[in-house]
């Protein structure tokens, strides 16, 4: 199984190599960054992180769940309207430890019925070797070099700040949240993480389609 959900905020080179068949990070050279954001679209705190995005002309790929799109079709719309990319982050936030491989795949392509994308990220990074072996003929499955933690009550707001400079470099995919729950984290956090990175040249991305 992979474990992914430990209080580590930079991917360990182990796991890159264990599981090959996994997206970690972009190759690159250029001050390229690639930021994500899981668990939406929710209606009051997407909006709040395009207009922070769309002040730094900085673009995203944004990991929805399937019932948040239903819930908030508007706000999924405006995601793509604000030219970013999105990704299906299943229907229901499954756990992929906790499922079997048949109720995991039903619920990604529910999701994938409303969210058009070949790019998957399992909910908590919870993926068992059986289930990459089916997803990936299908999906790009993207974990991330970064994770900033925001959404752990237990992380001040510096804290999630450091946490997301620290470990970034060129070719890093990022994972905020754009969930209430990172709600005090993300809204300090991502404008003064742009803003760092924008003042030394880098510039935010999709991820890439092809």
């Amino acid at each position: 199984m992979l474990f992914l959900y430990l209080m580590i905020v930079k991917s360990p080179s182990i796991l890159k190599k264990v599981f090959p068949d996994l997206t970690w990070e972009i190759t690159t050279k250029a001050k390229e960054i690639y930021l994500t954001f899981d668990d939406g679209p929710h209606p009051d705190i997407t909006p709040q992180v395009l207009k922070i995005l769309g002040k730094y002309d900085a673009k995203a790929t944004f990991f929805c769940v399937g019932e948040n799109v239903m819930k908030y079709p508007d706000t999924f719309k405006a995601i793509i309207n604000s030219d970013h990319g999105v990704g299906n982050h299943s229907y229901s936030h499954l756990n992929g430890w906790k499922v079997s491989n048949n109720e995991y795949f039903e619920n990604i392509e529910k999701a994938s019925e409303i969210i058009d994308s070949n790019f998957f990220r399992p909910p908590y990074g919870r993926i068992v070797p059986s289930q990459i072996k089916i997803l990936k003929k299908k999906y790009s499955i993207i974990m991330w070099s970064v994770l900033t933690y925001d959404f752990d009550k237990k992380i001040s707001k510096k804290q999630c700040l450091k946490n997301s400079i620290t470990s970034t470099k060129p070719g890093s995919i990022v994972v905020f949240h754009d969930s209430l729950k990172s709600a005090d984290n993300i809204l300090y956090a991502l404008p003064l993480f742009l803003k760092h990175f924008n003042e030394r040249g880098f510039i935010f991305k999709s991820l890439p389609t092809s």
